[in-house]
């Protein structure tokens, strides 16, 4: 990778990402489905290829050189991401398989051992599945009483309703940063400092915009983010738990077997220092390191260059969409001054499921989503059994938006045909 600061950046990074040079149905990939899972750079796919054909051990746990090798670059894959969100201590990184364990992590160990009946916890309807599941389970365990930010009439985050909603019965607050599929950016640092007020503890579902933007726990002041290293150009299997220290160090342990403990006796354990205590069995070291990798490739490109280029690929989505009267967007338009919302778009086509759009376009080589996005109650409140999505990142472009633009316009005017024949 060589960074041209005269040039856009996905011209500078596009040959990083083999897979985008490839046909679909005879025309060039346009990868527009980020949201679910982004592509992987080569200097990513040469980590993972690297540790297991000279690394390939398990750590901490062994003497030899293969072991001692792997280890040290899956902690320094731990180093990576807690310098990434700005942790005040490598120990506040638990690795995870994904964004979803760490919720239940956190909703198992501290959860169970906090909440009680009549405790609330304040959620918002457009949360991912991932972070309403868990807290439905613990609520039925517990008593505890869960309640529900609403939307504003533009379908953004209910501020002054939120404000309203928390009291000193609020024990926990679990919000995403940036919904998956309103785009809108929630105001995490006030969200966090009004429930602070009130004695409860927040945490964050970053996994759309720890790989879109720079994020900064310590500035936030979050008592936990979570984050999958898939959307942020790592592999699957492997996300992160963020968690300040002593909290953490007050959890009891989530899953209990090897790599967790200090001593095991027949009738007792002891478990290991942060944060091991937290990473029962061997874990996803390849993918740790590539995560690792992903962390360095993002970095040098700089989150805020990242950031800036997406808000520059968002207003240009936006334009082209609104030329398109059948189309209905969901959530936030882009504000009038510069973008203030993600980089994808939620729509639905009058006379067309989100499916059938989804599928045509791939003929196009265009790949979008359709579907609840894992939102189901949030798509309920909307009037929508489901919707399509187009979500961008980095190494996307103008003309890729352009195009796809185009190919929406004549699915819309195939679908208008066949229902006026």
């Amino acid at each position: 990778m060589t960074l041209t600061q005269n040039k856009p950046l996905a011209a500078e990074v596009r040959a990083d990402f083999p897979i985008l040079n490839q046909e679909i149905h005879g025309n060039p990939l346009i990868y527009f489905d980020n949201a679910a899972t982004s592509q992987k750079p080569v200097a990513v796919l040469n980590a993972l290829r690297d540790y297991y054909e000279n690394d390939n051990a398990n750590v901490h746990r062994g003497a030899h050189a293969l072991s001692a090798r792997a280890t040290e670059k899956y902690e320094a894959a731990r180093d990576k991401v807690a310098a990434f969100v700005n942790s005040a201590s490598r120990n506040e990184i638990v690795f995870t398989r994904n964004a979803s364990e760490a919720i239940n992590l956190v909703a198992h160990t501290w959860g169970a051992s906090n909440l009680q009946a009549g405790d609330e916890i304040v959620l918002s309807v457009m949360e991912h599945h991932s972070n309403l599941v868990p807290w439905q389970m613990l609520a039925k365990r517990t008593g505890a009483v869960l309640k529900y930010v609403e939307l504003t009439p533009d379908e953004t985050f209910d501020f002054d309703g939120y404000r309203a909603l928390v009291s000193d019965k609020t024990k926990l607050v679990a919000i995403v940063h940036v919904s998956n599929t309103l785009g809108c950016i929630n105001p995490a640092a006030e969200i966090i400092a009004i429930a602070h007020r009130y004695g409860a503890k927040v945490l964050l579902d970053a996994c759309q915009s720890v790989p879109h933007m720079p994020i900064d726990v310590r500035a936030l002041d979050c008592d936990w983010l979570v984050a999958s290293g898939h959307k942020m150009c790592a592999s699957t299997g492997i996300g992160f738990l963020y968690g300040k220290l002593a909290l953490l160090e007050s959890m009891p342990p989530f899953l209990g077997g090897g790599e967790m403990i200090g001593e095991v006796f027949l009738d007792r354990f002891t478990t290991a220092e942060l944060p091991h205590k937290f990473e029962a069995g061997t874990p996803a070291i390849g993918e740790a390191i590539a995560l690792g990798a992903a962390v360095d490739y993002l970095s040098d490109l700089g989150m805020d260059r990242i950031h800036a280029y997406e808000e520059e690929l968002t207003t240009h989505l936006f334009a082209k969409l609104r030329t398109l009267p059948e189309v209905r967007i969901y959530g936030p338009q882009p504000a009038a001054n510069g973008c203030d919302r993600a980089a994808l778009a939620s729509f639905n086509v009058t006379g067309a499921h989100a499916s059938d759009l989804a599928t045509l376009l791939d003929r196009d080589g265009i790949a979008i989503r359709s579907g609840h996005h894992c939102t189901q109650p949030l798509h309920r409140i909307l009037g929508a059994s489901g919707s399509a999505r187009a979500s961008l990142y980095f190494y996307n472009t103008h003309a890729e938006i352009d195009t796809f633009a185009a190919a929406l316009c004549e699915t819309i005017d195939f679908f208008s045909s066949a229902l006026n024949n």
